[in-house]
């Protein structure tokens, strides 16, 4: 099939992106669309990326628009990513909470845009390796991702050994993973400490609870500030006073949601409600 395609199709596809994912396409972005989309198109029969945007104008089958939905998607994750929010969480953000719900013995965690899995895997592995107290409480783990694909990769737990030479720290791969083959496979109790669920977060959010910690890290920082908004509004309606929304290192909260507030503590950052209760336990800095 021909991957080349007119301008205005790749205008089609940025605006696609946009609307049903978010994600906002730069104009020199087109090498991309076609190396993404050119694998959809020719699993579907289309002769060319034009043909394939043709049928979705005219709301052709679902299942074309959740492929291309999925396809759009940056699916970039690795275990302990930019160590330093890893050490937060367990220096800072974890004592304070488990603190707080002490009495209760529940936690929450939300991580969104999960991808497959390693970045919830390595928040499962540092509880299990740093808080051996909670494993009689009651924790709910949710990750999500809007691809499906990813999601039943997330599920199976099981990585190549590239994969796992990514962050992954040797000791915890000896002790969490066992080879199957040329992949690593991760245990199973870790992996039953997550679950995985599919949402797309520009559609509406199944109920999740209020969560102590709101993990959405290298996600804003592909939305326009509108969309960002909106984000972070629906974010902090899920936020208990004590809670921690962690976003990544190139994203801010800075002029686009003034009800949130800087915190940071070992070379780490996250925010809070500005009108949550005093911090309890943890070295923390407000900013």
């Amino acid at each position: 099939m021909s991957s080349l395609m007119t301008d205005q199709t790749f205008r089609f596809f940025r605006t696609f992106a946009e609307t049903h994912t978010g994600i906002v396409l730069d104009a020199d972005k087109e090498y991309l669309v076609e190396s993404r989309l050119v694998p959809v198109a020719r699993a579907h029969g289309f002769a060319s990326l034009d043909a394939m945007a043709a049928a979705l104008m005219k709301r052709l089958p679902g299942a074309l628009n959740k492929e291309v939905q999925e396809a759009l998607t940056t699916n970039e994750t690795s275990f302990f990513r930019d160590i330093h929010p890893f050490e937060m969480l367990r220096t800072v953000i974890l004592p304070d909470v488990i603190a707080r719900r002490r009495n209760d013995r529940s936690l929450t965690i939300w991580c969104a845009a999960a991808s497959t899995g390693q970045e919830p895997f390595s928040v499962a592995m540092l509880i299990r390796e740093h808080f051996p107290d909670l494993v009689d409480w009651k924790i709910k783990f949710i990750a999500t991702d809007l691809s499906r694909p990813v999601l039943a990769r997330a599920r199976e737990g099981l990585f190549s050994q590239l994969e796992v030479n990514r962050g992954l720290p040797a000791p915890l791969l000896v002790k969490y993973f066992t080879r199957q083959g040329a992949q690593w496979q991760l245990r199973e109790d870790i992996r039953q400490m997550v679950e995985f669920r599919e949402l797309n977060l520009l559609e509406r959010w199944p109920a999740l609870g209020k969560c102590d910690v709101v993990m959405m890290r290298n996600v804003l920082i592909y939305f326009d500030v509108e969309t960002k908004r909106e984000i972070l509004a629906r974010c902090r309606e899920l936020m208990p006073a004590h809670g921690y929304l962690m976003l990544g290192s190139a994203e801010t909260t800075l002029m686009i949601d003034n009800s949130l507030r800087r915190v940071t503590g070992h070379k780490g950052i996250a925010y809070q409600l500005t009108t949550d209760a005093p911090i309890g336990r943890g070295q923390l800095h407000v900013a």
